[in-house]
Parts: structure tokens; sequence; C-alpha cells
């Protein structure tokens, strides 16, 4: 007999995803929040007198009772999925359930369970990045004093920290889960309002119906909708999704440039030991950075296809459905198995100090050159001649394979104007690190404010 597995056409199915997020959009879970929201419409309905409090009851302990593939059986038969969930309950429910589904359409079911799984798959999201950004804080503070090359165009510019360049990170990644507490604001809620948005088919009764049901579900009603809830917020999720996914990105792409075997100054810690290769055995990959940086590009794919889904016909059509279907899980289980991969690989994340020593010394000081030409500048030599002669230096410098530090130690000139003391101090990378410490602490304090509200 084939397994799940074994059958899966899908790679989310088994390869990517974490249990938590992928039980959020399981066929048998999807089908029970929709059969909550339908409990939600009973409860509403028993409010305003039109519903047995006990059918409510009776239908909500149905609920686990639900046979996806009865489901399956009638919506290959009715041709509509929501009508194959309603009759279902119904068969279940008996005399109780005469009422569900009362007034309302399928989209204040699906949006309404889109809010509800939106909810739960953002929480998930974020208490996985607020351990990334917690982790990145306590490195940003461990190697606050690590001195390293700091790379523009991937060439040596100027020395920073590691600690520094975490903390870049610590703010790039809390300004994502700032982006997710804002867009919750406009994506969690319900939407509860008939056909074309108006409430007609519950006549005078529509807006108490919204409440009861927003009562129930622990969700706030949209203030107005068509047939379905605005698309600009799915959009605006799955953008900040993406956006999330590409500073991950960028964090794996740092990494795995800095692991090549020419650089070494950060290294995957659980690459030495798996295979590497299948037939290179010295190979030591960065295959998971690799796989956050793959994920990526699909994830940021996705953003068009929903962007696609806010103009619709009038007050809505069908082809925002199809795609959703594949959109909204996909985004999701992307995102959540690259935070997992990246809370992995920090975990296990090498440092090589010496390396970072080493690569500071490989320019022989020409990383320093803009120290070499402020202290000229602050001693009255006009900045664009001082540019001008540390430029000179330095390609002398590169010409005879000498330090900048020789170089200018034997230039009367220079000399002359600063004084060997002056000179050595302005090229020692140690003593170029700018307001590092102040902007370390400032990301760290702007970052915890934001997880203290998230």
């Amino acid at each position: 007999m084939i397994s799940a597995v074994e059958d899966s056409i899908c790679v989310l199915d088994w390869r990517y995803g974490s249990k938590e997020m992928r039980e959020l959009f399981e066929r048998r879970s999807i089908l029970k929040r929709m059969a909550k929201v339908e409990v939600a419409l009973l409860y509403a309905l028993s409010k305003i007198g039109l519903v047995k409090e006990e059918d409510v009851s009776i239908v909500d302990k149905n609920i686990d009772k639900i046979d996806p593939e009865r489901v399956s059986n009638l919506e290959r038969k009715l041709g509509h999925d929501v009508m194959a969930l309603t009759v279902h309950l119904a068969e279940l429910s008996g005399e109780a359930g005469k009422f569900i589904h009362f007034g309302a359409t399928s989209y204040d079911i699906v949006d309404t369970t889109n809010a509800l799984i939106f909810k739960d798959a953002i929480t998930i999201v974020k208490n996985k990045l607020k351990k990334i950004i917690l982790l990145l804080i306590e490195y940003s503070q461990k190697y606050q004093e690590l001195v390293m090359v700091g790379r523009t165009h991937g060439q040596h510019a100027l020395p920073i920290t590691l600690g520094f360049k975490f903390a870049n990170y610590v703010y790039e990644f809390s300004r994502s889960l700032e982006r997710l507490n804002d867009t919750s604001k406009r994506v969690l809620k319900i939407k509860f309002a008939g056909a074309v948005g108006t409430m007609a088919s519950w006549k005078d009764k529509g807006l108490e119906i919204e409440k009861y049901v927003s009562e129930y579900l622990g969700l706030p009603p949209h203030e107005i909708s068509t047939q379905i809830a605005p698309r600009d917020g799915f959009a605006e999720l799955i953008s900040d999704l993406a956006i999330l996914g590409s500073q991950l990105d960028r964090l794996a792409l740092e990494i795995r440039e800095l692991m090549r075997p020419e650089i070494l100054e950060l290294a995957e810690g659980s690459a030495e030991t798996r295979v590497g290769s299948s037939t290179m055995p010295h190979k030591e990959n960065p295959v998971t950075a690799e796989k956050i940086s793959g994920l990526a590009k699909v994830l940021r794919g996705l953003i068009v296809s929903e962007l696609e889904n806010i103009p619709l016909w009038h007050e809505r059509d069908l082809t925002n459905s199809s795609s959703e279907r594949i959109i909204i899980s996909h985004a999701f289980l992307i995102i959540d198995e690259m935070l997992d991969s990246m809370l992995s690989l920090l975990s296990n994340l090498k440092i090589y100090p010496e390396n970072m020593r080493k690569n500071l010394e490989l320019s022989k000081g020409l990383i320093m050159a803009e120290s070499l030409m402020i202290s000229l500048t602050q001693a009255n030599i006009p900045r664009h001649i001082a540019h001008e002669m540390v430029m000179k230096l330095s390609r002398e410098a590169e010409k005879e394979g000498k330090s900048l530090l020789e170089v200018a130690l034997n230039s009367d000139e220079i000399v002359k104007i600063l004084g060997r003391e002056k000179i050595i101090e302005s090229l020692n990378p140690y003593n170029y690190l700018g307001s590092y410490k102040e902007l370390i602490q400032r990301a760290i304090s702007y970052a915890k404010s934001i997880v203290e509200q998230s």
C-alpha cells in the first residue's frame, strides 16, 4: 500500500513546513474551521431568536464527526465545496441543522475561515521570528567587539564588528515583526455580509448577526465588503511574508559568502557532519542557507499572483479562489520552513575570529585609507586634496607590495603634516569603528520594544 508521503505530489506535504503549520492547512482542519464559522452563524441566529440554543450545541458537537471523504464526494456531485460541507453538516445534525448557512454566502464562510487560519499562522510565524531576533540580539552583544572587514561591492571597505553586522539583521527582522503586527489589524477580521456585501438576506438583522458572529469567533468585522473581504489585505500579508523571506535570504546569502574557504569567517556548524557531495568527500556545503535562498525565490513569486487577485469583476468573480488555494498555504509553509531553517542555522553557527583578523590584514592597511584621509583633512588639507594624496599612497602600496602604514611613514609629506604617532593611530582599524556601540544598542532597544508589543 502506498503511504501518503509516497503518493504525495506537493513537496510541502512531506519535506517543508512544521507539523503545527501544516496542520492548519490540512483538509480536515480547514473543514472543521469552516464548520466552526457555520456554528458561529447559528449562534448569531439563536441570539435573534431564529434558532434554538440546543440546536447550536448539537451542530457544534458534530464538527468532530466531519468526514472529508464524504465532503469530497458531495463536492463532485454538487460542484461546490462550501455547499458540500453544509450539506454534510446538515446530514450529521438532522433537524438541528436546518438553519445551517442561513443567509450566508460561501465567502462569508471562506474568508472568515481564512481570518481564523491567518490568526494562528501569523502567531506561529511571529513566535519563530521573535526567537531569531532574540538570538541575533544575543550575538550582537556577544560579538560587539569582534572586529572584522566590512565589505561593499564585494570589496574590503571599512572595519566593522561582527556584533554590528548582526545588529543590522536584528533591526531588519524587527521591522518585519512590526509589519506583521500592523498588517494583522487589516486581515484578522471576519467577513459576514452576504452575496454582495449588503446583508440583504438577513433584512434589518444583518449588523446584529455580524456582531454576534464576531463575538463568537473573537475577531472584529470588516467595515464594509463586497462578496469577499478586500484582497489588498491578502496581498499585503503575502508581501510581508515575502519581504521577511527576502531578509532571511539576505542573511543566508551572507553566511554562504562568508563560508567560502578563502574567507571562512562564518560557517554552518552542521556542515562538517553531513555529506556535502555524492562524489567529492571533502565538501562542506552551506545547504541550509542555500535552501533558505531557494525557497525565497518561490515566496517572492507568489506576490504577483496575490496582487492579481485585487482587481476582480464588480462585486467579485471566482478568479481569486483557485489561486489562493495554492498561494496562502504555500506562502505560510514556505516561510515556516525558512524560519525553522534559519533558527537551526544560527543555533549551530560557527565563528572564526582568527580568520576575521587575518582577513582584516589582507589588504595591508588599505582598508584604513579613509581614516588617513579624514586625519589629513582635519589637519587643514582640503578634503579633495587629501583624497588624492591617500589614493596615490594606496596605489604605491599595492604596486610595491607594502602596507599603507609603511608607505605613509616613508612619505616625508604625510609625516610632516600628521606626525608618525598620528599616522599609526589613524591606520589602526580598532580605532575606526565610529559609534558602533551606540548603534548596536539603538537597534537592540528598538527590537526589544517591537518584541514586547508582539
